[in-house]
């Protein structure tokens, strides 16, 4: 007979903290994402037109809103609602579907905004590749277009694929043992496969994010030498645009590795092994990939730049002025 590893339970105390956390994490993604959100309506609001970087990270933004709504809902879950010794229940298995394809949605919308900072930052001397980036900056509304056409197909196969492998082979199952445990591993492989079988959507766009990093880095390093052999000049802004890119492009290289290694990891330990202090880990370290990675665009983007500093002076002319306002002796009296 079959028989499944034993389940690992976790306090309470453990929960309140994996809960303090998860609120924490999602009140910060939730902010960044708002402020980029809320800093390009305001343009489009004045009328003033967005740049196809803007029209990315405002696209960038709203899916990372959805992206963090799912994991805080996940970590409710985790806590309250699902136990490991029990069949995973539809709305977990739904929640888990929904990120699986929203992340592949951010990983699209990541990949444009490479191609975005190759076809405006890099002079390919090819024909071919200049050729190329040209046709990228003129056709990349079509591009993002694309990207929302992509996942709608990822979704519909996805979905397909969940329900086709939750039903059919349970069933039959069902029918050849009546052993509940073994029916029960049977439901959660098929989860897993589920899992992997989504997964391959992600190859293509993040072969086409590690090509285009690639030419960015071989540029820079062009750019570098070149620049060397003429001046001694540190302040080019092309080579800080460069420097730019990259950093906003490896840092989300790193995070997105940590972040999908966490959750391929999270999916045997909720389905094969039951380890639920396992899976709250994991479910953290997802949570926070996109809220470092946001936070970093931030800091990267010149004009979400600009918007910091103002809210910043505002901040400080009013402290400043609260503070004038009570040491103001004239002010103590009138009071």
């Amino acid at each position: 007979m079959l028989t499944l590893i034993p389940t690992i339970t976790v306090p309470s105390e453990g929960k309140t903290v994996f809960l303090f956390l998860s609120v924490l994490e999602f009140a910060v993604g939730i902010l960044v994402n708002v402020f980029i959100s809320s800093v390009n309506f305001r343009d489009m609001v004045r009328r003033q037109p967005l740049s196809t970087c803007d029209l990315v990270l405002l696209s960038l933004s709203l899916t990372r809103l959805f992206l963090h709504g799912l994991l805080f809902l996940d970590a409710i879950q985790l806590t309250h609602f699902q136990r490991m010794k029990d069949p995973l229940s539809a709305s977990y298995q739904t929640i888990l579907m929904l990120w699986m394809i929203t992340n592949q949605a951010s990983l699209w919308l990541i990949t444009c905004l490479s191609l975005l900072y190759c076809s405006k930052i890099v002079h390919f001397s090819q024909a071919f590749l200049l050729c190329l980036a040209r046709w990228i900056s003129r056709k990349f509304s079509r591009m993002l277009l694309s990207t929302v056409l992509l996942t709608s197909v990822c979704t519909v196969i996805c979905s397909w694929d969940f329900f086709n492998r939750s039903h059919f082979p349970v069933a039959t199952a069902l029918v050849m043992n009546n052993n509940t445990e073994l029916n029960l591993h049977f439901a959660n492989l098929n989860l897993f496969h589920s899992f992997l079988f989504c997964s391959l959507g992600s190859i293509p766009p993040f072969l086409c994010f590690l090509v285009s990093s690639g030419v960015l880095i071989a540029s820079l390093g062009r750019h570098m030498r070149t620049m060397r052999a003429k001046t001694r000049d540190s302040r080019d802004p092309s080579l800080e645009a460069h420097i730019r890119a990259l950093k906003s492009l490896i840092s989300f290289l790193c995070l997105f590795v940590v972040s999908f290694c966490a959750a391929l990891l999270s999916v045997p330990l909720l389905v094969l092994w039951h380890n639920k202090l396992g899976v709250m880990v994991c479910v953290g370290i997802m949570a926070a990939c996109p809220s470092v990675h946001a936070a970093l665009l931030i800091s990267g983007n010149a004009k979400l730049r600009r918007a910091v500093d103002s809210i910043l002076l505002w901040v400080q002319s009013r402290l400043k002025g609260k503070a004038d306002h009570k040491a103001d002796p004239r002010t103590a009296d009138q009071c």
